[in-house]
């Protein structure tokens, strides 16, 4: 299955982009009103110039609550791995695993087309076991 196949499942095929100088409140206020765990900060909608988490918020928080004055450029993670809609979806499920990541941007011609989540990538696998089941099941009864 290829990255394009989960993301053509999708409900919503926007994608919630923050600004670098937007502040931290502002950013969870995003995330809970679109219910996401992770929003791409992009200038302009389409250049990825990092990915911010909720994880990331709370990883700042143990140091006081002056990170929610922060702009979101100060506690994004800049070095953003990202995959492509041709991109297989088993090797998006080992870089997720292997960097310990819920969130890819996906890139086509270096522009943002979406977004895979750890959830996306569960659904799906989960739609194939039970598609290979019932064709299991099917042939079993068949004979």
């Amino acid at each position: 299955m290829l990255i394009k196949d989960v993301l053509a499942t999708k409900p919503d095929s926007e994608v919630i982009t923050i600004a670098p100088d937007a502040g931290v409140r502002e950013l969870i206020a995003q995330l809970a009103e679109h219910n996401v765990g992770a929003l791409v900060v992009s200038d302009d909608g389409s250049r990825v110039a990092g990915i911010v988490s909720e994880r990331d918020v709370v990883r700042r928080l143990v140091d006081g609550d002056a990170v929610l004055e922060a702009p979101v450029s100060q506690i994004m993670t800049s070095l953003v791995a990202s995959c492509g809609p041709g991109d297989d979806l088993d090797d998006l499920m080992a870089l997720m695993t292997e960097r310990r990541i819920r969130h890819v941007p996906v890139l086509e011609d270096d522009a943002l087309v979406g977004v895979v989540s750890i959830g996306d990538v569960v659904k799906s696998r989960i739609g194939q076991l039970e598609f290979e089941r019932d064709q299991l099941d099917s042939y079993v009864h068949q004979t």
